[in-house]
């Protein structure tokens, strides 16, 4: 009996069945100071960079330019100061606005390119590694601008898969294209590349037609002759952006957005017929950055810098891409849509890609891209 009464499990004490809610309790405690310790020191932060003003400016933005960060400055700056930091830190309108495709003379391309001119035929592009104060930058310079097109997910006009986007690299591989770098704005309320705004055109197909789906949308894309336009669509009607399409003789396009407000802080012209966009301050914030630009001699600039963190650098302001764009000959030359969307591939790596450390070796998930066959 005494051997039996040894090999009873014994009872837990009372105490400690009563224990388990406490130290569960105890946990969300820890858990819920910890929050409150860092949302105070974050908010600490915010007040302490926003009570510097060239700091305070540069914040302010910087996160209207991001794509779910603009609340953070209305957080410590009031919407009248963020109005006056916008104005204060902005492009002034161009005067002539309208490409002339006079300045651009495209040579006919030699023997050795009209034979070789596949995918696999690179000696027509070249790379080039840019270092600024605050960015890295990485410039793919193609001298022969028919090899620059738009790809899209679309299956037809406004016709999208349901699972969104695919990364930059994807749309590349599916072209058979050798390289690319993102393309226009798009919706990425669901982090998945669902559909582009404004207008998109790939290989002369009319993807998208709502110029008016934003604010202040901007056409930038390549007519059938090879030269980059940069055409302000805002106030055109889906009959007018159609028409003007066609005269055009627009091929392949896509669309970003010049507008500046207490909520946004987006531009678009950079420079035209060789005249830089004229600057007050820096332009912008700081942040990552995808441009595309066009020599004299039709060659076309794909530019991308890093940016918020990534390799210890906060980004590149639009005075940077106006300056790395007159450097390197641009007549016409248009920002892009950035932030986490900027990146780069070219013959099977990423060259550069965007900050988010979930897509570190990726892309995000773009509708469309700008690629090179």
């Amino acid at each position: 009996m005494a051997e039996n009464n040894q090999t009873k499990n014994p009872k837990l004490p009372k105490a400690a069945g009563k224990s388990i809610p406490k130290r569960i309790a105890q946990v969300f405690a820890f858990i819920i100071s910890f929050v409150i310790v860092i949302t105070l020191t974050l908010f600490g932060m915010l007040k302490l960079i926003c009570s510097y003003e060239s700091s305070k400016s540069t914040f302010v933005t910087t996160v209207l330019e991001s794509g779910s960060l603009k609340f953070l400055a209305s957080l410590c700056v009031s919407k009248d100061e963020i109005q006056k930091i916008v104005n204060s830190t902005s492009l002034e309108e161009l005067v002539d606005s309208t490409v002339n495709e006079q300045m651009i003379t495209i040579p006919p391309q030699d023997e050795t390119t009209e034979n070789n001119g596949s995918s696999d035929n690179k000696q027509d592009i070249e790379i080039v590694d840019i270092a600024g104060l605050t960015y890295k930058a990485t410039l793919m310079i193609v001298k022969d601008p028919s090899r620059v097109s738009v790809t899209s997910t679309a299956y037809g006009p406004d016709s999208w898969p349901e699972e969104g986007g695919v990364p930059l690299k994807t749309l590349i591989d599916r072209a058979g294209a050798v390289g690319g770098i993102n393309g226009g704005l798009f919706d990425a309320s669901n982090y998945n590349g669902d559909h582009a705004y404004g207008i998109l055109v790939s290989n002369g197909v009319v993807l998208r037609n709502k110029p008016r789906e934003l604010p202040g949308l901007v056409l930038v894309g390549l007519t059938e002759n090879n030269i980059l336009q940069i055409i302000d669509v805002k106030n055109m009607s889906a009959a007018d952006s159609l028409k003007m399409i066609k005269e055009k003789g627009i091929r392949d396009a896509v669309c970003f957005q010049d507008n500046t407000s207490t909520d946004n802080n987006h531009f678009v012209q950079l420079i035209i017929n060789g005249v830089q966009r004229e600057i007050n301050g820096a332009g912008s914030g700081l942040n990552p950055r995808t441009a595309i630009g066009q020599r004299a001699d039709g060659a076309i600039l794909l530019l991308v810098t890093d940016g918020r963190g990534y390799n210890n650098h906060v980004g590149a302001s639009a005075a940077d891409l106006i300056e790395i764009m007159s450097r390197y000959g641009a007549v016409n030359a248009a920002n892009l849509d950035g932030g986490s969307s900027t990146c780069m591939y070219y013959n099977g790596e990423y060259l550069q890609n965007c900050v988010t450390f979930y897509y570190s070796k990726s892309s995000w998930q773009l509708p469309d891209a700008f690629i090179v066959k």
